[in-house]
């Protein structure tokens, strides 16, 4: 991989602000806890994407501000950039458009199963297909990644973010090129999700 066309891995996460992170997570558990858990895991997710010499790591954050003022709010080496403003897609598609030439994978920083090698399949499938995706269990995707050569077609219109639909919608504004899926994470919405991700840990 030549230096003008570098790969880019890309976290997505909200600025660790108690109160303002994982809010639905926070119903079941209360707000310190989902706080905690953001803040770990975005931070054990960095560590483990960093430092891998194979792509240039960064860290998209919301709010705006956060990413000018982060410092010292996350524990590796990642240069930071705003999401900006829209929905996901918007912000999405604003990173897609604007990072240096070379393949980009976006993945989320609340599903703890992310690991160095989803990351790096997610790449060696870019090579000879134009999209992505790492399907979710609740109907979204846990990652998503595209080419960009020879022309960046964007799949984000009239996605219903949120909800059971995205993936599919994503897949069906995807039609006509090619894309790879790799295999299902889930993400912590819920205090039953959190309590299940807690028990696998403790039966390794």
């Amino acid at each position: 991989m030549t230096p003008r066309f570098r790969r880019h891995v890309v976290i997505f996460a909200r600025a660790p602000r108690l109160g303002a992170v994982k809010r639905r997570l926070a119903r079941d558990v209360g707000a310190l806890a989902a706080w905690r858990f953001h803040k770990l895991n975005t931070g054990d997710l960095l560590r483990r994407l960093a430092g891998d010499p194979r792509w240039s790591c960064w860290l998209a954050v919301t709010p705006d501000r956060a990413a000018l003022a982060g410092r010292g709010l996350w524990p590796a080496a990642c240069r930071r950039i705003a999401q900006g403003p829209g929905d996901l897609g918007a912000r999405m598609g604003r990173v897609f458009r604007t990072l240096p030439p070379g393949p980009v994978v976006i993945v989320g920083s609340d599903i703890p199963g992310i690991g160095v090698p989803h990351v790096a399949e997610a790449f060696r499938r870019l090579g000879d297909h134009d999209w992505v995706l790492g399907p979710a269990g609740d109907g979204g995707y846990w990652l998503i990644g595209a080419r960009r050569r020879p022309v960046l077609r964007l799949p984000f219109q009239g996605v219903r973010w949120g909800g059971p639909q995205a993936r599919a919608d994503t897949l069906a504004n995807l039609r006509g090129q090619r894309v790879a899926l790799l295999g299902e994470l889930d993400d912590v919405d819920t205090g039953a999700d959190l309590a299940r991700v807690r028990g696998s840990r403790d039966a390794c």
